[in-house]
């Protein structure tokens, strides 16, 4: 089992930057695929970045291609983070981390496709 936690969500202005974390307890990152998804307001959960549990294999929504950074703690294997930068009113919504994917593969675009989440942390830009 994996309990997951997000912090570091908040409101800003357009083009700002914020830094999510989701923390683990119980097995740790090292065990599992990563993912962070969000769900804006009437929306579906959307898979915005992943990253293998290695840290060698990411991926990222075109949505948020090169202003989303997706980077294992280099000093505690039970934290990743996810930077935003650049960030844009239409990023806000609440933020997801997620791990155990299923299918063998590093990530899946299907949310239903994950066994552990974190309870979300919110992100609002505004313009």
């Amino acid at each position: 089992q994996v309990q997951l936690v997000e912090s570091g969500g908040g409101l800003v202005q357009a083009g700002d930057s914020l830094r999510l974390s989701c923390a683990a307890s119980g097995r740790t990152f090292g065990v599992y695929d990563m993912a962070w998804f969000r769900q804006a307001p009437g929306k579906e959960r959307e898979l915005v970045a992943a990253i293998s549990r290695s840290g060698g294999r990411t991926y990222y929504a075109d949505s948020v291609k090169g202003r989303f950074t997706f980077t294992l703690s280099r000093d505690n294997e039970n934290v990743v983070y996810l930077q935003l930068n650049s960030l844009k009113p239409e990023d806000t919504a609440v933020y997801y981390c997620a791990a155990g994917v299923k299918g063998g593969y590093y990530y899946s675009v299907g949310a239903t496709q994950y066994r552990y989440w974190g309870q979300g942390t919110q992100v609002t830009v505004s313009s």
